[in-house]
């Protein structure tokens, strides 16, 4: 399959790491990886001396549509060769390795990576065989350790699971969602000239209807209400609705 261009952004999508699978075994996991790397913004997949070659039309259906990734992979004998083109390496492992080291958490990988693409570097990050993971040979040739903290007596992850929650966290990190919003559809917030109307509108039915009782409680109470319903965010539309649902109130029934 076609190999990609070096650093060339595709689809649209900005320059990301490079996910390096070092002996993968199955191609089923291959394909998942591929779906977990498409949904956070990655797309160039590498193999170093698959178990059962490539390609493998095993990975197409866990894939899910991410052919983008699929079709692009490149194979490499060895992970010197994988890498070779690249400036910063980090290396996923659960377990120590009796190295002096750097070791970074997926968060903090992903900030150098992106400090070093912004300075026209390549980064990637290298995912170890399912069963055992990346051999000390790989490691040492990493820059860092890239360890996901997790429940220190069960660290299980299969391969998809482990190159998404690295993916997740380099996708986040540039990223600007905004943690919660208000969504209004075809209408908008309120402004505090509508939401005043609609004060002085209860209010004032309140006061008549004998609510606001005794006299020196009403202050209070007005501010309660007041709070309680700066406290809903209201819409336009529902200050309308709401002074609708007062006047209709106020209407003596229908004969």
């Amino acid at each position: 399959m076609a190999g990609t261009d070096r650093g060339v952004p595709m689809d649209g999508l900005p320059p990301g790491p490079v996910v390096v699978l070092v002996e993968p075994q199955l191609g089923e996991n291959i394909g998942m990886v591929a779906r977990a790397m498409l949904n956070c913004g990655l797309t160039e997949l590498r193999l170093v001396a698959p178990r059962d070659g490539w390609p493998n039309a095993k990975a197409v259906n866990p894939a899910s549509g991410a052919d983008v990734v699929l079709d692009r992979v490149r194979v490499f004998d060895r992970t010197a060769d994988a890498i070779a083109d690249l400036h910063r390496v980090h290396a996923t492992s659960a377990r120590p390795r009796g190295m002096i080291k750097d070791v970074t958490t997926a968060r903090g990988a992903a900030v150098e990576m992106r400090r070093v693409i912004a300075g026209g570097g390549r980064c990637g990050i290298l995912f170890g065989k399912e069963a055992k993971g990346l051999t000390n040979d790989d490691v040492v040739l990493a820059d860092a350790l890239l360890q996901v903290p997790l429940n220190p007596a069960f660290r299980s992850l299969n391969l998809a699971q482990a190159v998404l929650l690295v993916a997740y966290e380099w996708y986040q990190s540039g990223d600007e969602t905004p943690g919660s919003e208000l969504v209004t559809n075809t209408t908008r917030p309120a402004d505090k000239r509508e939401l005043g109307g609609l004060f002085d509108h209860l209010e004032r039915e309140l006061l008549d209807c004998g609510f606001l009782y005794p006299p020196e409680k009403a202050p209070t109470m007005v501010r309660n209400i007041r709070n309680l319903l700066q406290r809903a965010r209201l819409t336009e539309q529902e200050v309308r609705t709401l002074r609708g649902v007062i006047a209709c109130l106020r209407r003596p029934p229908a004969s």
